[in-house]
């Protein structure tokens, strides 16, 4: 049953397992073995990984899985990806091959500007604070030189800060609006650092300069990063599209179609770009970086316009054929997880070290190939037919099939619908 507890966080981790067990499970010992077999045998692994959050109990597996085959601004790559969704992978595989014979994916960086922000009450005169926050800009920057000297020393650093007035959305609402360059870390605990120095000085100068207190409301960078943008794209001429049983000129006109009816439909872009995400979020998560802050920040660009709408787009000019994106992603290299989760490293070593920049456009081009599978799926043969073969295994595994009963429905299944019935039709049939 469950029970309210005091002082869980002190519990050793085997004791936190006995009182979820006791309270949750019904004293159920097999619970405890559930959790226990995901632990690692090396302990010192082990110990890192129960250090990453609070509360540890065990590790949560995800499939790690690479899709070799792209090329990118003429550079071949083997992208990591850690995702659970059937098909994700041999998308991005399958796109992928299709565009190294075409020239490969075109990638280049746009900006790198990230944002922060001081957001803080004053009910005072607009003039007198708009005077005072020229006067005290340039303290406000030299206060937090103990935090930026080392990111300057690399060429990064604050690039400048605004005073926002924001009085018209919210009464005597006001923001420091700060823009950042933070190389190759994603910079999170840098800009933090630096907004609340900014505050700090802000109202305590505010306090001897201003008739009006300052009251500060909270200090923190943004998710939402419209000019940390990244390019990917593919371009090809329309004949070079053709492949068995596709017309290339039906294809690219029906391709094309279906980005615009993303473009314009916000039932179908919300799907269109949760697509561009499989392969966003995977190699993000499997080179430690943030994907829930990257989810965030893509989805409001989406919606820059005033109504939501397909990150990616494609036309068809003088008998060219080009399908592309551009996509704000902040994203880092050095940092967080990246020195200490053993995979993570392996998937930098992978990816040949890259910078943020490159991580970016490497990121960027397993979106834009997730993206042109899905649509070159949905514009011929249908969704269904590869991902339901490539979800046969997960069904098969939910019945315990045998290495033997999966050969022969595997089989079965190479020139027949995969369904869950007809499946579960022929294990039955297999079975007697």
């Amino acid at each position: 049953m469950a029970a309210l507890v005091s002082g869980f966080s002190k519990l050793s981790k085997t004791e936190k397992i006995d009182w979820l067990v006791t309270h949750h499970f019904s004293k159920n010992d097999s619970i405890k073995q559930a959790l226990k077999q995901y632990w690692n045998s090396d302990e010192k692994l082990q110990q890192l990984h129960d250090e990453f959050i609070e509360n540890t109990i065990t590790n949560f597996y995800l499939p790690f899985g690479v899709a070799p085959n792209f090329v990118i601004n003429d550079k071949i790559y083997t992208i990591p990806m850690a995702i659970e969704e059937s098909s994700v992978v041999a998308a991005a595989s399958k796109a992928a091959k299709f565009w190294q014979t075409r020239g490969g994916f075109k990638t280049k960086v746009i900006s790198t500007t990230k944002i922060g922000q001081v957001h803080f009450m004053y009910q005072g005169k607009k003039e007198a604070l708009t005077s005072f926050f020229d006067e005290i800009k340039s303290k406000l920057i030299t206060d937090t030189k103990p935090i930026t000297k080392n990111m300057e020393k690399r060429g990064g650093g604050i690039l400048d800060i605004q005073l926002i007035d924001k009085t018209t959305d919210l009464d005597n609402y006001y923001q420091l609006h700060a823009t950042f360059e933070t190389l190759d870390a994603m910079g999170a605990n840098f800009i933090n650092s630096c907004l609340e120095q900014f505050a700090k000085t802000f109202k305590a100068e505010a306090e001897t300069q201003l008739a009006e207190p300052v009251e500060i409301v909270m200090s923190i960078l943004s998710n939402y990063v419209p000019e940390c943008l990244v390019r990917a794209e593919v371009s090809c001429n329309v004949e070079d599209l053709a492949e068995k049983d596709i017309d290339p000129n039906t294809f690219a006109e029906k391709f094309v179609q279906a980005v615009k009816i993303a473009e314009i439909e916000p039932y179908r872009a919300v799907t269109h770009n949760k697509g561009i995400m499989n392969g966003i979020d995977a190699v993000v998560l499997a080179t430690g970086n943030d994907f829930r802050a990257v989810e965030a920040g893509v989805h409001a660009y989406a919606s820059k316009n005033g109504q939501y709408s397909s990150l990616t787009h494609a036309k068809v000019e003088n008998g060219v054929f080009t399908f592309w994106m551009e996509i704000p992603l902040a994203l880092g290299t050095v940092g967080g997880l990246t020195s200490l989760h053993p995979l993570v490293k392996l998937a930098l070593n992978l990816l040949d070290h890259p910078t943020a920049k490159q991580l970016m456009q490497i990121v960027a081009v397993a979106g834009l190939a997730q993206n042109f599978a899905a649509l070159r799926s949905l514009t011929t043969t249908g969704i269904q037919e590869g991902h339901m073969k490539m979800h046969l295994m997960n069904i098969l595994n939910q019945f315990e099939a045998t290495p033997q009963e999966k050969e022969t429905i595997v089989d079965h299944f190479k020139n027949n619908t995969v369904s869950h019935s007809a499946v579960v039709e022929q294990i039955e049939k297999l079975r007697g």
